[in-house]
């Protein structure tokens, strides 16, 4: 290990105190998204989640996934590259490929979907701390930079808080914990569970550069994060995903920023895609975002979603400015024509739920959150039920448990009979 190598602290410090990261998101958090995200508050990038055999051993995959932009200094810092990894030689291999276009090396701890079981990396690594201990320190023993990890937790906090332990102890230098259970995803998904990232945080070393990342939905709920569990930053990944404006921690005052139109969001990022070329993960991705960022706006345009679902990466750019993102920008501004546009564009706060926050009704030609429907539900309305239920199931309980105690403290006065 390099003497120079700056451990976790002085790594965060050096790159500013990052607090606002943009979450590693498989074909998701490439460098044209990473370069928007930054110019909505963003101020740390993770890339996509890489595989590192194929990294280190194919160049097609390498040319696919990175480019000589990734890590650009003037462009794309701060940066951590993340892998997934089964082999401490595979992973070291790749991580030397970019070490000198980056500030650190991530290990994805936390994938729960299937590519990730059958390939045998992220959540599926979590039993196997040998292993897990071996990729880490193989890093921090040979690596120019340092080495970071992303966990989920078990559902013993006890469990995780020893997990944790050994990630740090194996080398790692930033701990980002997804406060979410390897089954908790896609229909599954529910509350992150922000206790356990408390207790992590509370009982792991001081120092310990520590992130967290779960149930951000707007910006008011980094800062809630922030200041109930006493992390170092907040990471986002889906709510990022549909509202880059989610970072903008600074500027609530301001829908705009916090809220951009989607007619705004969908050119900016559509004219930084256009000015990297050479990069074919955002040129992949495109699509994909399109959908992402115009997913309150498309139901009522159906005629759009339609011209999108028959492009692909092939599709010339000038398709995809007349038919998309100019088709976007003429509807939204015959909005913005009509007389009573100010009462249309306003954005009302919902009551306090017993999650923490409030839940926002936005227009749908700006971004918001989406909640992820299940059986025609949305997840905003099962979280608020789910945890009514529990509420009362909790009263209901310490009903019974006060009329026991009740009828024992009867019980035990009531006079004696000779």
């Amino acid at each position: 290990m390099s003497s120079a190598k700056l451990n976790g602290r002085q790594l965060f410090q050096k790159l500013g105190n990052p607090g606002r990261i943009l979450a590693p998101m498989v074909d998701q958090s490439e460098l044209a998204w990473r370069i928007l995200s930054r110019k909505y508050g963003a101020n740390l990038a993770y890339t996509p989640m890489m595989h590192a055999k194929l990294f280190a051993t194919s160049e097609k995959y390498r040319r696919d996934m990175w480019c000589s932009l990734d890590g650009d200094e003037k462009l794309d810092r701060p940066l951590v590259v993340q892998f997934c990894a089964n082999d401490p030689e595979y992973l070291l291999a790749a991580a030397k490929l970019v070490q000198d276009k980056c500030d650190a090396v991530d290990l994805n701890l936390g994938c729960p979907q299937g590519i990730a079981r059958k390939g045998h990396y992220g959540s599926f690594l979590m039993e196997e701390w040998d292993l897990i201990h071996k990729l880490i320190k193989n890093l921090h023993d040979n690596l120019d930079i340092p080495v970071t990890a992303k966990i989920r937790v078990f559902d013993d906090r006890e469990k995780t808080l020893e997990y944790a332990k050994m990630v740090l102890d194996a080398g790692a230098q930033f701990l980002c914990v997804h406060g979410r259970v390897r089954e908790q995803k896609g229909q599954k998904t529910g509350l992150a569970d922000w206790e356990i990232i408390k207790y992590l945080r509370d009982n792991l070393p001081k120092d310990t550069v520590f992130f967290a990342n779960g149930n951000i939905l707007y910006p008011e709920d980094i800062k809630r994060c922030q200041e109930y569990i006493g992390c170092d930053g907040i990471m986002s990944a889906e709510g990022n995903l549909y509202n880059p404006g989610v970072f903008n921690v600074g500027k609530t005052d301001d829908k705009d920023q916090i809220f951009p139109r989607v007619d705004k969001i969908l050119r900016e990022y559509f004219e930084i895609v256009k000015s990297v070329p050479e990069s074919k993960a955002s040129r992949i991705a495109m699509k994909s975002h399109f959908f992402k960022i115009l997913r309150p706006f498309l139901p009522h345009h159906t005629d759009i979603r339609s011209e999108i679902a028959q492009m692909n990466v092939k599709t010339p750019f000038e398709d995809w400015d007349t038919k998309v993102v100019s088709a976007v920008e003429k509807v939204v501004a015959e909005i913005f024509a009509k007389t009573d546009i100010e009462e249309l564009d306003s954005i009302t706060k919902g009551s306090l739920q017993l999650w923490g926050g409030c839940y926002q009704t936005v227009p749908y030609w700006r971004c918001q959150p989406y909640f992820r429907p299940v059986n025609g539900v949305t997840g905003d309305k099962r979280v608020a039920a789910k945890l009514e239920s529990d509420a009362q199931a909790s009263d209901s309980t310490g009903e019974k448990k006060r009329k026991a105690e009740d009828e024992i403290e009867r019980e035990t006065t009531k006079p004696s009979r000779k």
